[in-house]
């Protein structure tokens, strides 16, 4: 009997719930205003800040999630100092270096062979169609992984930069086939 009385509470529970239900009227919104958010400008006045405006700067000695800092500066002596002490933390992982250097091979594809060729002698489409004069070999200058790096990252004469293109590990990728390159036009 116990359990008849149970079950009848349930069913007229849900009979009254669904009852009042309304496809064509929303329901009682409990939060309204997690639903009809105040949508704010970013430059507009505002009374929730000091200096009475939406769009605040960062917090001081922040960075973007996802972005690390590149601490080597834009001039001759950076990249003297990041080609004597940058290294390849991808050099570390020995299991996935084929696949590093397969992707590397396919954004320098993507990238550097249209002016550096797809052996890294300098003879690419644009080098030959005259567009750009004076692309290097890889074998006729001296490069190490931090110079390669620090060239990809902030570029180099008329080579402009590829941080905007290339992410961390696909600029350390494309470093790994350089290098790959360099060794095979120095046999």
């Amino acid at each position: 009997m116990k359990s008849f009385i149970k079950i009848g509470i349930v069913l007229g529970t849900a009979a009254v719930m669904t009852s009042c239900f309304n496809k064509s009227r929303p329901n009682y919104q409990f939060m309204p205003n997690m639903y009809e958010s105040v949508g704010y400008e970013t430059y507009q006045e505002s009374d929730a800040f000091k200096n009475g405006v939406e769009a605040q700067l960062p917090a001081e000695n922040t960075i973007n999630r996802g972005w690390m800092p590149y601490d080597y500066e834009n001039t001759q002596e950076g990249k003297e100092l990041a080609a004597a002490e940058l290294k390849n933390p991808l050099a570390m992982d020995s299991l996935s270096v084929e696949d590093n250097l397969g992707d590397g091979k396919e954004l320098f594809d993507i990238y550097c062979a249209v002016c550096h060729g797809e052996k890294g002698d300098g003879q690419g489409v644009l080098v030959k169609r005259e567009k750009f004069l004076g692309v290097p070999s890889y074998a006729d200058r001296e490069i190490t992984e931090g110079s390669i790096y620090h060239v990809i990252y902030y570029g180099l004469n008329s080579m402009g930069s590829y941080a905007a293109q290339l992410n961390e590990k696909e600029r350390w990728q494309v470093v790994m086939y350089v290098e790959e390159l360099n060794r095979e036009l120095t046999k």
